[in-house]
Order: structure tokens, then sequence, then C-alpha cells
């Protein structure tokens, strides 16, 4: 049988928004703007994807936790280049209650700024590094353009993230090296062409030294960034004071790095394999 791709190339956005709808992946009734229900087709793909990353985090020794979605105003303000990056785009809580809050929350819009000061009580010396942890979660962004299920939203509900911590900038820029192999390997799981690029300066995540961004080519020739990897040096290491005692009992920062994903891993999917028939799945 003949693929056709017509409407697919030629209507793509349309044929995107129908598709997500007609193919049970996602409804966007949901009286939020950009906070969509996952419907359990859709829900049940995104799982299996998960599952490949957890056999990644498994495989390189990251370990799975869990932190709250509520950020305090003080821990968020800690790192001043981070917050210039995101500070426009928070959920902020203000009340509990009918009571105005002593110290205002976020809704996390990514966790460097939960995790960091925990990290500082967590590593203690060498013999604790590296230090690698990851979590799926939910995430918060006040998206103010057009949102576009899976792709820009204003919750980001299958969001991956892997924090590290090590000794030396070469350890560090080894992680980056092996977050790579594991998008490469989970790419080639879901039959994704991609390319990896480095994010100019005024397009770096918000206090690294600097960012690697993972994408494909939509149909529309557009590109979806589907994967980021960030070293942060000793950046948010020093604003949150997260310190080791070196083998020669001397004192020093770690350098750290992330690595994230998200449900635009279904997006690039649906818009790679896709045609006027519908969705096809590798």
């Amino acid at each position: 049988m003949a693929v056709e791709r017509e409407r697919w190339q030629n209507n793509f956005s349309e044929w995107y928004n129908e598709l997500i709808e007609t193919a049970g992946i996602q409804d966007r009734r949901y009286p939020v703007k950009g906070m969509n229900i996952w419907l359990a087709y859709g829900l049940r793909i995104m799982k299996n994807i998960e599952r490949f990353i957890h056999e990644e985090m498994e495989r390189t020794g990251h370990q799975e936790v869990l932190f709250p979605a509520l950020i305090p105003e003080t821990e968020f303000k800690k790192e001043a280049e981070h917050i210039a990056g995101f500070e426009g785009e928070v959920f902020w809580i203000t009340h509990a209650g009918h009571e105005p809050l002593d110290v205002r929350l976020i809704l996390r819009p990514t966790s460097e700024t939960a995790m960091y000061s925990m990290f500082a009580l967590w590593i203690r010396s060498h013999a604790d590094l590296p230090f690698k942890i990851y979590q799926i979660v939910n995430v918060y962004r006040y998206e103010t353009k057009h949102t576009r299920p899976l792709i820009r939203v204003r919750e980001i509900s299958r969001f991956f993230e892997a924090h590290t911590a090590h000794d030396s900038f070469e350890d560090a820029e080894r992680q980056i090296k092996e977050d790579l192999e594991i998008f490469d390997n989970l790419a080639k799981k879901l039959a994704l062409p991609y390319i990896v690029s480095k994010r100019p300066e005024w397009d770096k995540f918000p206090g690294a030294y600097y960012s690697l961004g993972a994408e494909v080519i939509m149909p529309d020739g557009r590109t979806l960034q589907i994967g980021t990897m960030h070293n942060y040096r000793q950046n948010f290491a020093r604003a949150y004071n997260i310190m080791y005692e070196k083998e020669d009992g001397t004192h020093d920062y770690v350098h750290q790095t992330t690595y994230g994903m998200s449900e635009r891993l279904l997006a690039a999917v649906i818009a790679i394999h896709g045609d006027d028939r519908g969705m096809v799945l590798p």
C-alpha cells in the first residue's frame, strides 16, 4: 500500500491537531488553556517511551527520586540568572485558604531550585560523587504564545529531568557525553532522525555554562527541540553552597549537569512517522 502524505506535508498543523483527538492521545477541552487531559491510549504510548528512559537510567547508575511540586520563593531567588530567565513564566501561589503566605511559593517550572538546597545536605565528600538522580514529574510554565498539544503547553505532565553532580569539569563533560549516548539509544528505539546543536548564548538554559539541544525537523520545516543537556559548571553549586571534601581534605564546589525530555518525544514520533491515514508507530 502506497504511503499518502499530501495533508501531512501541505497542511501539517491541521493534520496534527486533528490526529491528537482522533487517535485518542489527548483531549484539549479541559477548561484551563494549555493543560490537556491524557487519554488512555496516549498515556499508554507515552509510558512505553518512558520505559526505555527508565532502562537507560538504570543502566547508567541514575537513582529515581520524586520532589515536591512547590518551591519557596527564597530558594528560587538564590540563582539570579535563573530567576531572570524564568520569573515571567512561573505560576505563583500567594494564599493558603484565606491567609496570605509569609513566603510565596511557585509551581516548579523545572527543579534546579527545588533540588539543590537538598544537594547541599546530601553531598559531603568525594565518596558521594558522581551523584546522579532523575524524576518524571509535572512542571508548569505560563506560556503566553499559542499552545499546542504535547509541544507547547502550560502543564508539561511527563517531564523527565536528570540532575548530576561531579568532582571536576572533566567528569561533568563525560556525563554530557553519556547523556548524548542515552538520547541516541532512545532515538534509535523511536526511529527518530535528529540533530544536536550548541545553543547560542541568548538561547541557553538560564544559569547554564552551555546548553545542547536535540531537535527533529517537522513536516512543515520547523524544528522541534525534544531533548536538552546542560553543563552548569559550578554556577548553581556556588549559589546553593554545594561543596564536598576532596581526597586531600580540602573543599570545593561540585560541577553539575542536567538532561531533560518530555512528551515532545511523542509529538516527534507522531509527526515523523504519521501519514494521511493517521498515526504510525515505529
